[in-house]
């Protein structure tokens, strides 16, 4: 047998280890774009869009895209950045190139209209199990639809690249596209003609909080309270994961011990704690799958969350509007246009009606809009498999406030109430062509001074309804739809679902 001396050994080691130090500090030393900048990209039109990567420290970038070329250089840390003059639309792919010490190129790069959609389950869920999938998908062929994947990513402090990659819509890709996503950006496709790149930075299960920056929690009594909670599980959670190793240890002891013996064995085994990279610590998804995309040029965002947040419904009031106020400051682009998913009727969902009233505080901050869903959810199934009404009554909000280009983008809102004798007549905004597609109208119910709510008669009156209850001589109140999973035949003339009310503020 021949065996080699250890001293050589200990040679190639050196040799190897100098080898890929060189290759590291080459491979370091290259121009890269941020990797949002990647092939079949979209980018943002009308504004300026900054684009950005890293290189060596002091070395000269130049970027050049379309009959643009600009330079920079980049700082102590590598970091560089341009800004591309404002463009028009243009669905003719081009190359975004950087230039330094070596060349880079991003192909099949578009302009047009670009949209960060995020939330929680209900954005996260693909194309592929909702109605009608197999017809849509088989007619899914708009190239010029792009959609960024953002992988899951939670990160313990602001990272600088999103993780992830662009995908042109075809027949064979749009099943993994986020359902919600994709219908709205057709609808957009569809009335506006242009490219249109959809960010898909979403995660099943997730609260509000973890979607939030550490300035927006600062910022908030609510959310401040929420991080010393997290920070005191922080605090403990190497205790906790120390004793979870043990109990799950003993855990299987006792499970293959009631194995061999013939035994059932039905104890649960132990939870594993979450520690400071969870989904559910704050700030964690904002800065690894939101914060990577700052200061991208973005036209605006839609959001579906809140399922996950319904048992704190009062803190949500602050927490959501906190949120906008802070996404919005971080991409520095304004009051950029911000539409939410209010969220449909569930039968197993607990203070849903009150999550769906906390949603519309959002409403108070200028640029904001709300897709009401009460009518399109599934009693047994927190995931509604119609999303392309969803994706419709998002897009209607960004035709008439983001495009100006008009229409109806509500249906009926609470206006304010009025007691007639024994009645109370309800007035709405958005109430042109008011019926109920239930000739008994259900879904409202009057209360007294006492409190007690019963189902009320209700009768339609031009853009009013009026409301009685035998039972309730001195009505003081009036809710509707305030359930769950409540019936809402309510519409406007545009077929759009009146949203959730109360008068009251009853707790």
């Amino acid at each position: 047998m021949i065996t080699q001396k250890p001293i050589h050994s200990r040679n190639r080691l050196v040799a190897l280890a100098a080898l890929l130090a060189i290759s590291l500090t080459t491979a370091a030393a290259d121009v890269v774009f941020s990797p949002y900048f990647r092939d079949n990209a979209v980018l943002q039109r009308d504004k300026d869009v900054p684009v950005w990567g890293r290189a060596d420290p002091g070395e000269k970038v130049t970027v050049t895209f379309q009959s643009q070329t600009v330079s920079a250089t980049a700082d102590d840390m590598g970091r560089w950045s341009v800004k591309l003059a404002p463009m028009p639309a243009n669905a003719t792919p081009a190359n975004l190139v950087a230039k330094g010490k070596n060349t880079v190129t991003v192909g099949n790069v578009l302009v047009g209209e670009v949209w960060l959609c995020s939330g929680q389950s209900n954005m996260a869920w693909v194309v592929k199990p909702m109605n009608n999938a197999k017809n849509e998908i088989a007619a899914a062929n708009y190239p010029l639809i792009r959609h960024f994947k953002t992988k899951l990513v939670p990160s313990t402090t602001p990272a600088d690249d999103a993780v992830g990659e662009w995908t042109v819509c075809s027949p064979e890709t749009a099943g993994e596209f986020s359902a919600t996503a994709f219908f709205f950006g057709r609808e957009l496709f569809k009335k506006l003609n242009v490219p249109i790149g959809l960010l898909n930075s979403s995660w099943g299960g997730t609260q509000i909080e973890p979607w939030m920056s550490l300035q927006g929690l600062a910022s908030d009594t609510a959310a401040r309270a929420v991080f010393e909670r997290w920070q005191d599980e922080v605090k403990s959670y190497p205790y906790r994961a120390e004793k979870y190793e043990k109990d799950s240890d003993q855990w299987k002891k006792n499970r293959d011990t009631a194995k061999k013996e013939g035994k059932n064995f039905t104890t649960a085994a132990p939870k594993k704690p979450e520690g400071p990279t969870s989904r559910r610590a704050p700030c964690s998804l904002y800065n690894g799958m939101i914060a990577p995309f700052v200061p991208a040029a973005i036209r605006g965002v839609i959001w579906y969350q809140g399922e996950a947040n319904a048992s704190r419904y009062a803190e949500y009031r602050t927490l959501f509007p906190t949120m906008i106020r802070q996404w919005r400051a971080d991409f520095q682009q304004g009051d950029i246009p911000f539409y939410y998913v209010q969220l449909a009727n569930y039968a197993r969902g607990n203070n849903w009606a009150f999550l769906r009233e906390a949603q519309e505080y959002a409403l108070k901050l200028p640029n904001t809009g709300q897709a009401v869903t009460i009518d399109i959810g599934a009693s047994n199934d927190i995931h509604p498999r119609n999303k392309q009404d969803v994706g419709l009554r998002l897009a209607l909000n960004a035709f008439a406030h983001t495009y100006k280009l008009g229409g109806e983008y509500s249906g009926p809102m609470f206006a304010g109430v009025s007691k007639e004798n024994s009645a109370l007549r309800v007035k709405f905004d958005h109430a042109a062509g008011l019926k109920s597609k239930d000739p008994n109208l259900p879904g409202f119910v009057i209360a007294g001074a006492d409190k007690r709510f019963f189902p009320a008669q209700a009768r339609i009156e031009g853009e009013t309804i009026v409301v009685s209850s035998e039972r309730v001589k001195e009505p003081v109140a009036v809710r509707y739809a305030w359930d769950n999973d409540p019936p809402a035949p309510l519409y406007n003339g545009a077929d759009l679902p009146a949203s959730p009310f109360r008068s009251d503020d009853w707790k």
